[in-house]
């Protein structure tokens, strides 16, 4: 039997009530939602409704019209750069994004948009102080990530979100690391655009995701098309949420998510963050034992999200993942994780690292296997324990 430590990437395995969720609507109801009269369209359009409004409620969102559903976190980025940022302005990042904000802003910048990176410390934090020095009059937008899928680093955006308010400058979350673990409110923390998978710790599907976007704000879409109303019409909608979700919703997957977003309800986040806290603890203890080991990012859990990435003296990374995978049946993420930025600010460069990332179904025994596992290795190659 494998131990799944990849969550980071997507999260396995899936609460039952979601995979009857998706099952149900399968074999029941996958009509088009808001695309007919008739009762079955009217029921899958209630579902939609029902999962967009368990969002908000999730989230601390005020309007559910302003949640706009995609494809994923990456879909929804691109969808707020590309519907918020125009040639000359200037926008504020972070030397710890994943790709998928450094891709669309590369492009961005070549279109004329001035892109601004402030560099991370050596355990992947980025100092406030240092985002507000970056941050000069006429700056536009802040797009940062909450929690780093490279080091696990948690940025304290609680700080950094009144701040943009108070100073007119749009802020903009990527919390594809730390929805479903950490609480996010949206409203408290002064989020503009918040954008946010739903197969990693939401506990959805693939193919599920949403940018919530404030009631300031007049996105231009990335996709048009049919959007189920206002079919007289051949310009876009200005309505929210349909301004921004051209085709076929995924109905399926929303049953799914809808369903994730309700298990973390009733279990709490609370208790979702007590248990991983728990085992990225024991994880960062136990290979700090081990003589070979180097751990990256910060060394203790206050600030520490599911994420965890070490490498072991002399041993390339990718090589351990492989003998972790076919030896001891541990599925872990070896590499540049598709942060190479991130990895740059660490000092981990060309190789990357290993990444152990546990979720809410791996035990107490999951760790100590993979801990086991680890030193039986590094006592193979280096004559270390």
């Amino acid at each position: 039997m494998s131990i799944y430590l990849d969550n980071a990437a997507t999260s396995f395995p899936k609460p039952s009530t979601v995979i009857e969720a998706v099952e149900a609507t399968l074999r029941l109801n996958a009509a088009n939602p808001g695309r007919g009269g008739h009762q079955l369209s009217l029921q899958a359009g209630r579902m939609v409704m029902e999962c967009r409004e368990t969002v908000a409620r999730f989230f601390g969102i005020d309007d559910a019209s302003r949640i706009a559903f995609t494809a994923n976190a990456t879909e929804a980025i691109n969808l707020g750069l590309f519907g918020a940022l125009s040639p000359g302005d200037r926008v504020v990042t972070t030397s710890m994004e994943h790709n998928a904000v450094v891709r669309p802003l590369q492009a961005l910048s070549s279109k004329g948009v001035n892109v601004v990176r402030v560099m991370a410390n050596a355990d992947g934090s980025v100092a406030p102080a240092a985002i507000r020095e970056a941050c000069l009059p006429g700056t536009r937008m802040l797009v940062m990530n909450h929690c780093s899928n490279v080091t696990g680093t948690l940025q304290p955006i609680e700080e950094i979100g009144p701040w943009c308010r108070e100073q007119g400058i749009l802020f903009m979350v990527d919390a594809a690391q730390s929805a479903g673990i950490f609480n996010i409110d949206a409203t408290e923390m002064a989020i503009d655009l918040l954008a946010v998978p739903g197969h990693k710790s939401l506990l959805g599907p693939t193919g599920t995701g949403f940018l919530f976007v404030h009631s300031d704000l007049v996105l231009r879409p990335l996709l048009y098309g049919g959007t189920g109303n206002f079919s007289q019409s051949t310009a876009q909608p200005e309505e929210m949420p349909e301004r921004l979700e051209s085709g076929t919703l995924n109905t399926i997957g929303l049953a799914g998510l809808k369903a994730g977003l309700e298990f973390l309800e009733s279990v709490g986040l609370a208790h979702v963050r007590a248990h991983e806290q728990e085992l990225i603890g024991m994880l960062i203890g136990g290979l700090q034992e081990i003589e070979a080991v180097t751990l990256y990012g910060p060394l203790g859990t206050e600030r520490h999200g599911g994420a965890l990435s070490f490498n072991i003296k002399n041993l390339d990374p990718s090589m351990l993942g492989f003998r972790l995978d076919r030896e001891y049946g541990i599925c872990c993420r070896t590499g540049l994780h598709c942060a190479p930025e991130a990895h740059g600010s660490i000092g981990t460069l060309p190789e990357g690292t290993v990444r152990l990332s546990p979720g809410l179904f791996n035990s107490v025994e999951d760790i100590e296997k993979t801990l086991k596992a680890v030193r039986a290795i590094v006592s193979a190659e280096t004559g270390h324990r």
